[in-house]
């Protein structure tokens, strides 16, 4: 027993190491790993990596290769679909259950930061890093997440919010996507504000079906039909 508690630790750092590899872009959507590169690479001991290793296969992260090693998950049209399609679904109720709360502690200070970036990204000789922008598009739906008030859906959503960040880091953000996506920010923001979850939940779903736009993938039908969240 003494033994598992100290390994446990240990493989709950090496997970967080692991993650922050794959958020960061250190391990690349579909890339092949030995053991030992993996190890190499987040610097952690075998045990531990592999304690890691099916956390991660356990959250969609990697694909287990027997007697090969690991693959970093695909970006694959399906792929892609299904992980905005989940995150679109807990937006939704996220913003509904806030609206239903009236809880809209710290949306004023998103809604600043939005439209900064806007402004920003309206203006061509700004150039904001391609990290600050993901930060900020990645805030929005944090703030939706926590909405949720369930450290279970939470958690599931922290573990999708780690594999759309993998297919993100396949793509740069460009300059016209930047305007299109704080513009449809502050749209879901604005329901909000209004109080109309209905209009909330179109305006999240809009921002989900032209997120698929920019990758390339065709929208699923059974979640565009679907209809908005009601208050």
């Amino acid at each position: 027993m003494s033994q598992l508690r100290d390994v446990q630790p240990m493989a709950d750092q090496a997970f967080d190491a692991l993650k922050a590899a794959l958020q960061q872009g250190v391990l690349r959507e579909g890339q092949f790993l030995s053991m030992p590169q993996l190890i190499e690479i987040i610097e952690f001991p075998i045990a531990s990596v592999r304690e890691a290793v099916k956390l991660a296969s356990s959250e969609g992260l990697l694909v287990t290769l027997p007697k090969r090693g690991v693959q970093v998950m695909e970006a694959r049209p399906d792929i892609i679909r299904e992980c905005l399609d989940f995150r679109m679904v807990l937006d939704q109720e996220g913003a509904r259950r806030r609206i239903a709360s009236g809880d809209f502690s710290g949306l004023e200070m998103l809604r600043i930061q939005h439209q900064d970036m806007l402004d920003s990204a309206l203006n061509a000789g700004a150039g904001d890093s391609p990290l600050m922008v993901i930060e900020l598009e990645v805030s929005l739906h944090d703030y939706l997440a926590a909405g949720l008030g369930n450290s279970h859906l939470e958690k599931d959503y922290a573990a999708n919010r780690l594999r759309i960040a993998v297919i993100q880091n396949t793509r740069p953000f460009l300059q016209a996507r930047i305007v299109t996506a704080m513009e449809e920010h502050l749209a879901i923001m604005g329901a909000m504000e209004a109080r109309d979850s209905e209009a909330a939940a179109a305006a999240i779903r809009y921002h989900y079906d032209q997120t698929l736009q920019w990758w390339g993938v065709a929208p699923d039908q059974a979640a565009s039909n679907r209809p908005a969240s009601s208050t």
